[in-house]
């Protein structure tokens, strides 16, 4: 796809800081000259990272039961925020998102991912049609990027070239990050692949990374959706042509797999999930699909980016989840109420239980009155339990 060149231009100081110390002419000074020269500063390509333990019942000397949290300086992510802004211009410009995509977009969000998902499927559904939804994992994903396979991509995909390839390269290449536990730190390792963990650029390198993901998927006319490393792909047809979908959507996700392997991405296999919506319960549909050498089980739900689908898209067992965790958080909160002030009841009401019941909302439309008043009496408790009424 043609598009412009993209080139990074430098910045006026006001864009960057909105106070008059005398800081901001030096960072700034940094800022512009990384832009123009196409480098990013050695010194800002040193993470610490933090093994956390997932939670406190877990065993710690599973190493599994540890997330990684990489701690960067704030200086190189003004610097980075200062390049996305350039970079994001670029390929809302030329039109050159991936057109499915909504991780780290404006206006997109995991509710509007799984929304049009769960349209596209409740019209089929009304259409007595009979869909199947696989969902698509990947393993370590953000670790395992060539940088070489990026830049490609980057420059003959992407236009991206001149000083603003040069600075990718920089930002890339000679990264290091040491392991600090108890105060004690491993020696400084250099990082050969990947994208920076805790960076800003590297989620939006990943999306170009993946982009040609989408065109593997149109090729086989399946309908997806995408957030980062998560896809959806789904496709309905009437009940006589599901063999052939079934055969067209395996094929599919084989052709994904070896894109992935080719590029140095691994499928997780362990947690590939597919979802048969049938509304007519047909007889003798196939109970699984064949991913690669293994055989996974159509589930009666998936969990889908958090939500739970159903395999009658009912949302009764999305319900009975938001209903069953605001419960457990309000006698959390209940327990301590005696020595919390109104304001601060409110503010963990609202933090720990109504955010679940505002999340992906929207899917909520249309469900039955009986789930509706499930969520209402959650809200109830959480009114009596902020004014002890």
């Amino acid at each position: 796809m043609a598009c412009k060149t993209c080139d990074l231009d430098p910045i006026p100081t006001s864009l960057l800081f909105d106070c008059s110390d005398e800081i901001v002419p030096a960072l700034t000074h940094v800022v512009n000259q990384s832009l123009l020269s196409g480098t990013f500063p050695t010194v800002f390509k040193h993470a610490i990272v933090k093994p956390l333990l997932n939670k406190p019942s877990l065993d710690p000397n599973d190493l599994k039961n540890f997330r990684l949290v990489s701690n960067l300086s704030f200086f190189s992510k003004l610097l980075e925020k200062v390049v996305m802004s350039q970079l994001l211009d670029h390929l809302n410009t030329n039109e050159l998102w991936p057109r499915f995509q909504s991780a780290y977009r404006a206006c997109h969000s995991t509710e509007t991912a799984l929304l049009r998902v769960l349209n596209d499927l409740l019209t089929a559904s009304d259409d007595g049609q009979v869909s199947l939804l696989t969902l698509l994992d990947l393993s370590a994903a953000f670790d395992t990027i060539d940088h070489d396979i990026l830049f490609h991509r980057l420059e003959h995909v992407f236009g991206i070239q001149n000083s603003a390839l040069s600075f990718f390269r920089s930002y890339l290449t000679e990264r290091k990050q040491m392991v600090s536990i108890s105060g004690y730190s491993s020696n400084p390792s250099t990082l050969l692949h990947g994208v920076p963990q805790g960076s800003v650029l590297g989620p939006i390198l990943f999306l170009l990374y993946t982009q040609p993901l989408s065109q593997i998927i149109d090729r086989h006319s399946i309908s997806h959706s995408e957030f980062a490393d998560y896809s959806q792909l789904y496709d309905s047809v009437p009940r006589e042509q599901f063999d052939s979908l079934l055969s067209n959507m395996q094929s599919c996700v084989d052709d994904v797999k070896l894109w992935m392997t080719q590029n140095k991405l691994q499928l997780n296999e362990g947690k590939t999930e597919a979802l048969l919506i049938d509304p007519q319960n047909s007889p003798n549909l196939p109970l699984s699909i064949t991913i690669g050498q293994n055989d996974i089980c159509f589930s009666r739900s998936v969990r889908n980016l958090g939500v739970i689908f159903d395999d009658k898209l009912s949302m009764k067992q999305q319900v009975s989840k938001i209903c069953q965790s605001a419960y457990l958080e309000l006698r959390r909160i209940s327990s301590i109420r005696h020595v919390l002030t109104v304001d601060a009841t409110k503010t963990l009401v609202t933090s720990l239980v109504l955010s679940r019941l505002d999340y992906c909302n929207s899917l909520l439309s249309g469900i039955p009155q009986q789930l509706i008043d499930k969520l209402q009496k959650v809200q109830n408790c959480s009114a009596r339990l902020i004014f002890k009424t």
